[in-house]
């Protein structure tokens, strides 16, 4: 019998549906976490070590980089999932300046922590990446890094890679109000602040994912964090503290969690049950989320990555989801801050939702890999679902199954597994065009789409 998925490898990907799903899954460890360790690992004068590391080609893009400046990056293969790296390096003074252009591939990530990193270095660097990446706006983190005293040049006015960054030492602390809701404007912002002299304050109108502040206070960093009753968040940094070495075990990346999380639940017959889980109180929206439509999603075995207290380490869990009957919710700008990278696998839930899901100001989805707001819209559209876009909104009647269609992942890679959990839950066969893009943060997601089926 001839497989229901073709290799991701290849053009195309054909999910057929399936009749039920049940099966454990170790997901790639978190993705966000792992550019922060390695990043950190290489400001610290020491050896670090990093076990459950995602193995992605964008955590891939920061090691690469990391070994350009100078820093002894092992790799070590764990699993089809997850890596380790042994981390040896004589700290921010002991970089060098690299010898070609920084290639980020199409990491964001990459390329926006590291100018931050190289704000406050006494050396000149170019940050690149693929076609996708030089669409991504750079213009927020280039005007707070150069008020601190960096000289950043880009493209088109300033606001498109390739981002040249002339470091200075030491930098001016600012205080700084983030124009949107960013943890990689914010990242950026803290890691160059480390490097300046003073304190620098961040602003935040909508708290966003704080594992850099976490990550640098079990490293030795004083941070201060400050929420108001509104939402909003200060965040202090002193500069001038050195960046301690540590090991560390990245979680289960929350993100890759969503796409099974919503798969069990909008199926009529499933049981999944996702070990090792980061439940990050900044992350964790999207199972939130997917509780208040519904869903059965239990928590088992919460821990700390970290010892130091709740602020410090990484919080994790096995996660079990079953099928749930699902109802339409609606999301504010906050809630699509704190659930940026699972919206459109929220989407997705929202078509097997009973009612009318409304998600509103949701235009950081323009500037992601793809224009997200589209491509989502295109790709269920064709499948039969009924969603109007007004400006950054949407609006998603729910209620009825899919069927199978052919979508264009755009080269993203949440749309790219968004459809192929949608190939599961509708009727006949999607075609998912240009699947490998999955492989940028899940290697190996379509054997497991398979192994969950059987």
């Amino acid at each position: 019998m001839a497989p229901s998925t073709s290799a991701p490898a290849g053009p195309v990907a054909v999910v057929r549906a399936a009749r039920r799903l049940r099966g454990e899954l170790h997901l790639p460890g978190d993705k966000s976490v792992s550019h922060r360790t390695l990043m950190l690992a290489a400001l610290a004068n020491g050896t670090s070590r990093i076990a459950g590391a995602g193995d992605g080609e964008d955590v891939r893009s920061t090691a690469a980089a990391l070994r350009a400046l100078g820093v002894d990056v092992e790799r070590i293969d764990e699993d089809r999932r997850t890596v380790g790296y042994l981390v040896r390096s004589a700290g921010a003074d002991g970089l060098r300046e690299p010898a070609a252009t920084l290639d980020c591939g199409n990491s964001g990530t990459s390329l926006r922590l590291l100018a931050g990193i190289l704000a406050g270095l006494p050396m000149t660097a170019v940050l690149d990446g693929d076609a996708s990446l030089r669409r991504r706006p750079v213009a927020r983190i280039i005007e707070p890094l150069r008020r601190m005293g960096a000289v950043l040049h880009a493209r088109h006015e300033d606001t498109l890679p390739p981002v040249t960054v002339v470091g200075r030492t030491p930098l001016q602390a600012v205080d700084v109000q983030t124009p949107v809701p960013s943890a990689q404007v914010k990242s950026a912002i803290l890691l160059a602040a480390l490097r300046a002299q003073g304190a620098t304050t961040v602003r935040e109108a909508v708290a966003t994912r704080d594992h850099t502040e976490r990550m640098l206070r079990a490293r030795g960093v004083a941070v201060h964090s400050t929420a108001g009753g509104d939402g909003s968040v200060t965040i202090t940094v002193r500069g001038g503290t050195a960046v301690r070495p540590m090991d560390e075990r990245v979680p289960g990346d929350v993100s890759a969690a969503a796409f099974w999380l919503v798969a069990g639940a909008a199926h009529p017959d499933a049981e999944l049950t996702l070990r090792g889980v980061g439940i990050n109180p900044t992350r964790r929206a999207v199972i939130d989320i997917l509780r208040s439509m519904g869903a059965d999603i239990e928590e088992h075995g919460a821990a700390d990555s970290a010892a130091g207290g709740p602020d410090v380490g990484e919080p994790l869990a096995d996660l079990v989801v079953r099928s749930s009957t699902l109802h339409a919710v609606d999301l504010g700008a906050a809630d699509v801050a704190a659930a940026i990278d699972e919206v459109p696998v929220l989407c997705l839930a929202a078509t097997a939702a009973s009612g009318t899901t409304r998600i509103r100001g949701a235009g950081e989805l323009r500037h992601k890999e793809s224009d997200r707001i589209a491509g989502i819209a295109d790709g269920l559209t064709a499948m039969g679902a009924t969603i109007e876009i007004d400006g950054d909104d949407l609006t998603i009647r729910g209620g009825g199954r899919l069927a199978g269609a052919t979508t264009d992942s755009l080269d993203d890679h949440r749309l790219a597994m968004t459809f192929a959990i949608a190939g599961l839950l509708a009727r006949g066969e999607t075609t998912v065009r240009r699947p490998g893009s999955a492989s940028i943060s899940y290697p190996g997601f379509f054997d497991d789409l398979e192994r969950i089926r059987a």
